[in-house]
């Protein structure tokens, strides 16, 4: 039985189409102050219909990056985990898409659908198959294209999101590194502060539901971010109690990138100083289930974060979800 999950290999990719604050300004009432000041947002990557890449070519792409990182082969994966919500289709998963994009056929396949903290919440799921001998090699992705599901003339959500994907390899520790705890919550009373509602078997697709645009993103934005705080912090705590640790004990916070007041408020809480704080909002926008895999590729690859070092990740989402996980890379 292995003793955990380790962190063998990250990789990253973003839609091919840079979208800017000034150049949503062409497309909706807002200017670039207005989104700074509100969600530290100036920049993000997105997929466009004329681009051509969907949710698992971007998968793909990310996937390679990790299994390079690894020293793995494709072939050597025996599960592909993706978190979106956003898949290439109603089935079959994205999952499946993304193993025949990068050749992986010796795995099984399957989609987690947990919204933004769909990463973390697969994270616990592959750590729990490794240890108990089930799985060996994982590969884990948070991934979506948001914009398919954006609102573009309601400024309070278009402005938010961007398309991308993150993806970790893992695989059996034989030494103290790897997953030290995870923790996963949900409150389906919350679900309606942040959902899409619509064609699905609840408001099933009619010339009304798009008429009321129930396809697309619906945010109560004051609420989801009260909310927010309180669940990161719940998380925070949580996964940190179960892994014995302290906010001194923890080298780099790898928060979820959806605001950066929220951000903020969780440093604020736990006395995590901003330097020790894996921040790029700024660059991605809110990336959903992507963002946290996209910060630890970027940590990574920055020197942010080393062998040896413990890594806290830290997310909520819709549903309404929320979830912390404490890693030694």
């Amino acid at each position: 039985m292995a003793l955990r999950a380790k962190v063998l290999g990250t990789g990253r990719a973003v839609g091919p189409t840079q979208l800017t604050n000034e150049d949503l300004t062409r497309i909706v009432d807002t200017t670039d102050e207005w989104i700074v000041s509100r969600t530290g947002i100036r920049n993000r990557f997105i997929a466009r219909p004329e681009d051509g890449v969907c949710t698992s070519d971007l998968c793909a792409e990310a996937a390679r990056k990790a299994l390079a990182a690894a020293g793995l082969e494709a072939s050597q994966l025996d599960l592909i985990l993706v978190g979106t919500v956003t898949g290439d289709c109603k089935f079959p998963s994205t999952a499946t898409f993304t193993q025949a994009k990068i050749g992986a056929s010796n795995a099984a396949a399957m989609d987690i659908s947990a919204a933004c903290s769909g990463f973390v919440y697969g994270l616990e799921l592959a750590n729990a198959l490794i240890q108990s001998g089930v799985k060996r090699h994982v590969l884990l992705i948070g991934a979506e294209v948001l914009t398919t599901m954006v609102d573009w003339e309601d400024r309070g959500t278009c402005v938010l999101f961007g398309d991308a994907a993150g993806a970790v390899v893992l695989g059996p520790s034989d030494d103290d590194t790897g997953v030290l705890s995870t923790y996963t919550k949900s409150d389906g009373n919350l679900a309606d502060l942040l959902w899409a509602p619509g064609c699905g078997s609840l408001r099933r697709l009619s010339p009304q539901s798009l008429e009321n645009k129930d396809h697309l993103i619906h945010m109560k934005g004051r609420h989801v971010y009260v909310h927010a705080v309180r669940c990161m912090a719940d998380a925070t705590q949580q996964a940190m109690d179960l892994a014995g640790l302290q906010p001194a004990d923890v080298d780099l916070l790898v928060p979820h990138q959806a605001n950066i007041r929220i951000i903020e408020a969780t440093c604020e809480r736990f006395g995590f100083p901003m330097e020790k704080t894996m921040v790029n909002v700024d660059r991605y926008g809110n990336t959903s289930a992507a963002s946290i895999p996209i910060a630890l590729d970027e940590a990574v690859e920055l020197g942010r974060i080393t062998k040896g070092q413990v890594a806290l990740l830290t997310v909520f989402g819709g549903g309404f979800t929320w979830a912390a996980a404490a890693v030694r890379l």
